[in-house]
């Protein structure tokens, strides 16, 4: 299932040059990651198991500039379980032309705090983060 939020380009959000900044990009796929999970699963129960998300990689790529009053739309969609891991797609996408401004890939786990290492996705687990 692909999860889409918009994000308007604010002021704050540009650099020196008029554009968004490389480095905001990762609050935005944070933000779009967060709010997908948010919606399909009971983050708090998770937390509540001892389990936590952990980003251990990312990959992107900056295709065109985002600028001031642009909106984009981020779309969020899990392509890949393994394991110990899943993969992330997110695409930043002009909301005006439907333009790729930026496309990322994420790989993260499930660490498990209280046996202090990565988690297996198996099971309930598994299950509850399929949701998604």
């Amino acid at each position: 299932m692909i999860h889409t939020i918009e994000i308007k380009i604010r002021g704050y959000h540009l650099d020196l040059f008029g554009h968004v900044n490389n480095a905001r990009y990762l609050e935005f796929l944070e933000e779009a990651r967060w709010a997908a999970f948010e919606k399909a699963v009971d983050l708090e129960r998770l937390a509540r198991n001892g389990h936590a998300f952990t980003v251990v990689n990312i990959n992107i790529n900056y295709r065109r500039p985002a600028l001031m009053n642009d909106v984009l739309n981020i779309e969020t969609q899990v392509v890949k379980w393994g394991r110990r891991s899943a993969v992330i797609r997110q695409e930043v996408k002009n909301g005006r032309n439907g333009e790729m401004v930026a496309d990322a890939d994420v790989t993260f786990v499930i660490f498990d705090t209280r046996e202090k290492k990565t988690a297996v996705l198996e099971g309930d687990l598994l299950n509850t983060l399929q949701a998604v």
